[in-house]
């Protein structure tokens, strides 16, 4: 049994090493469901105790008897018992328990339909452990985690994303698959795909309480340029690090006093920087749009806000001359707390019992400290485009000292090398429509 499993469960159960106390809890369920219920508890709690404190809601019934609760070579006879119960009363899913997201609303309408009039057969004790546990109880949590991160990068009522970042988000394609389907079951998300070059899929999710709004062609859209805005900072990612290794290999050669493996480093440095400079241009456009959607849904929020708000004031008998006495007193109120703010700025320096020459020393500590904390402060991870030119031209500066070979070859040499790395641009267009 893994160490760190055995130590969480000895701190969370004293009495774990006791002889006694462990032979009675190993032991099969016998008698009276209030003759074991106690222990039924205690195993359950447990169970879920360990499970969250190793990050997982999906197990494997073999490694809960045989390596979570192994205790010298002895397994719990009664923890099979105590997994077909938590089955039974729904604390347990089956991985095929939860609904398939890409099937439909329909297909998965007339599956909770069958379930509901009893249509499908209950699976029997050797059918659930030879499949995979859901724990019901932490994918709940699980899946509020990932609406909460979500929600943290989105400020509209849902949010769409690709499944290549849901399932990065979620930690893993079957941890994202069981979340997907519970927040589908749920009526918090919905799964969609598009049919381009490639097939993109994605998924849109509710970060309210409230449904899920139903696909349309807007969402469709979306997706496309989300996807292709993914694309284009992978790009990016990978002329950083073309680059990165350009510049060791040129000042080397520099180092080395080798003119041609200089020059060619060089040329390819100056036409990464230009596929670079490219390739950020458009991923800027690519973000100026979505940004406008983004505007165009909060503008649209605003506006039914106003709608609620003008609505309410209307059935609730609130007169216009009311509202205007509110706004009045509301600005009476900014207007005197501007006034308390000015009457401290413009407060003497010498009735707060402060010297000059201590302001002045205070002064010097600041700025001293402010100067430190810039020389400290770290190199970027990515390689802006400034970078890139600032390190291209002293390279090119260092190779004209060096008396570099005629333009001529240069031109030539220079056509040659800009195959490889602008071949995939044009892969990164969106398309006119």
């Amino acid at each position: 049994m893994n160490s760190s499993v055995v130590e969480f469960i000895r701190r969370e159960v004293p009495d774990w090493d006791d002889e006694v106390v462990a032979t009675s809890r190993f032991k099969a369920f016998s008698g009276q469901r209030s003759d074991w219920e106690p222990k039924f508890l205690f195993w359950k709690d447990l169970i879920l105790r360990v499970a969250r404190h190793l990050g997982v809601f999906i197990i494997h019934a073999s490694e809960v008897k045989h390596n979570w609760f192994n205790r010298g070579g002895l397994t719990p006879l009664c923890i099979e018992d105590v997994l077909v119960e938590m089955y039974n009363t729904g604390e347990i899913l089956r991985t095929g328990d939860l609904g398939d997201p890409t099937s439909g609303r329909l297909s998965q309408l007339f599956r909770r339909m069958s379930h509901l009039m009893g249509i499908l057969r209950s699976p029997t004790p050797k059918e659930i452990f030879e499949d995979r546990f859901i724990l019901k109880t932490l994918l709940q949590e699980r899946a509020a985690e990932v609406v909460m991160l979500l929600s943290e990068n989105h400020w509209t009522s849902f949010c769409i994303v690709t499944m290549e970042k849901f399932h990065r988000i979620c930690k893993g394609s079957s941890e994202a698959s069981a979340i997907l389907g519970y927040l589908s079951d749920c009526g918090k998300a919905l799964y969609l795909s598009i049919n381009k070059k490639d097939l993109i899929e994605g998924v849109k999710v509710s970060l309210v309480p409230a449904v899920v709004p139903s696909i349309s062609s807007l969402d469709c859209d979306v997706l496309h340029l989300i996807w292709t805005t993914e694309k284009l900072q992978q790009q990016l990612d990978a002329i950083d690090q073309r680059y990165e290794m350009l510049r060791k290999s040129a000042l080397t050669s520099l180092k080395s006093r080798d003119k041609k493996a200089a020059i060619r480093y060089a040329r390819q440095l100056r036409l990464t920087t230009e596929s670079r400079e490219k390739c950020a241009s458009l991923l800027n456009r690519v973000e100026e749009i979505l940004s406008v959607i983004a505007n165009a849904e909060s503008t649209k929020k605003v506006s039914e806000a106003i709608q609620i708000g003008a609505r309410a004031i209307k059935e609730n008998g609130v007169s216009v001359e009311e509202v205007q006495l509110c706004l009045q007193e509301l600005d009476e109120s900014v207007t005197s707390q501007k006034l308390v703010e000015e009457a401290l700025e413009s407060t003497a320096l010498e009735q707060t019992g402060v010297e000059d020459g201590d302001v002045e020393e205070e002064f010097k500590k600041l700025e001293l400290e402010l100067a430190n904390e810039t020389q400290q402060i770290a190199v970027p991870e990515k390689i802006t485009v400034s970078d890139l030119t600032a390190t291209t031209e002293s390279l090119s500066n260092a190779l004209l000292n060096l008396k570099l070979v005629d333009s001529a070859e240069t031109e030539a040499e220079n056509q040659e090398s800009a195959l490889p790395v602008s071949n995939n641009l044009p892969n990164l267009m969106l398309d006119a429509a």
